[in-house]
């Protein structure tokens, strides 16, 4: 077996697509161009044309649109298994920016190798496509939780959200999930202050529910938590492939 087989892309794509062995040699080519980031210096930035995109392999990520008084707003977070800039490729400039919270490996993927990809094995093409579709439906999500739900029910959404995504590549479980994000973090995405991101923590400990605490996150009463998030993963899509 190669090293993609076990890869966090093919884990995730292989909940769309049952992939090929021609399928999987074309991701390993996508994989060879193998980089390094430190944490908190940009990958991309805001207006840059891009030509590359990412297929990040180890590490956290996060995307963001800066305002013109300095604030941000943090759009998604990335996780092993997710490309990075695959919209700025195919747009040619980057609308947000994207900032690895750990240090972190990716593979860099030039805009005509992943072209070519495309054309070599259309399942593949289907497959990302696949994957760029659930990461919209994440940011629908986001915005429905910003404008509609109170915050309790936005943080718990949002945890279950990350902890249903690391579970597919298999680095989470309804037990709960190794987490480098700060309260900062948190506050940035779910458009909290962070006084009241921690005090939204505190009341979910204290009701029982999931605990966040030195960079772990430990869900207590997993299905309460669903109740109080009214979380459907559906728009996850994540019962198995539907291209065998």
């Amino acid at each position: 077996m190669t090293l993609v087989e076990h890869s966090p892309l093919t884990r995730k794509l292989s909940a769309f697509v049952a992939l090929s062995d021609v399928e999987l040699a074309v991701l390993e080519r996508l994989h060879q161009r193998r980089r390094s980031f430190v944490a908190g210096r940009d990958m991309v930035h805001q207006g840059q044309t891009a030509r590359a995109a990412y297929i990040l392999s180890a590490g956290w990520v996060c995307s963001y649109k800066l305002q013109a008084d300095g604030t941000r707003q943090i759009v998604d977070f990335q996780v092993p298994g997710d490309f990075l800039g695959l919209r700025s490729v195919l747009l040619r400039t980057s609308d947000h920016s994207f900032e690895p919270i750990v240090d972190i490996e990716a593979a860099e993927v030039m805009t005509s190798d992943l072209l070519e990809a495309f054309a070599q094995t259309p399942r593949l093409a289907t497959a990302i496509l696949w994957a760029a579709s659930r990461d919209e439906a994440m940011v629908v999500e986001h915005l429905v939780g910003i404008g509609r739900r109170g915050a309790d029910a936005r943080m718990a959404h949002f945890l279950l959200e990350l902890g249903s995504r690391l579970a597919l590549v298999g680095m989470g479980s309804k037990e709960g999930f190794e987490c480098p994000l700060t309260q900062y973090h948190l506050a940035d995405t779910l458009g909290l202050s962070a006084v009241h991101v921690n005090r939204v923590l505190r009341q979910l400990r204290e009701s029982g529910l999931v605990t966040f605490r030195d960079g772990h996150v430990a869900f207590h009463d997993y299905g309460g938590l669903v109740e109080l998030a009214e979380f459907d993963p559906a728009y996850l899509d994540q019962t198995g492939p539907l291209l065998k």
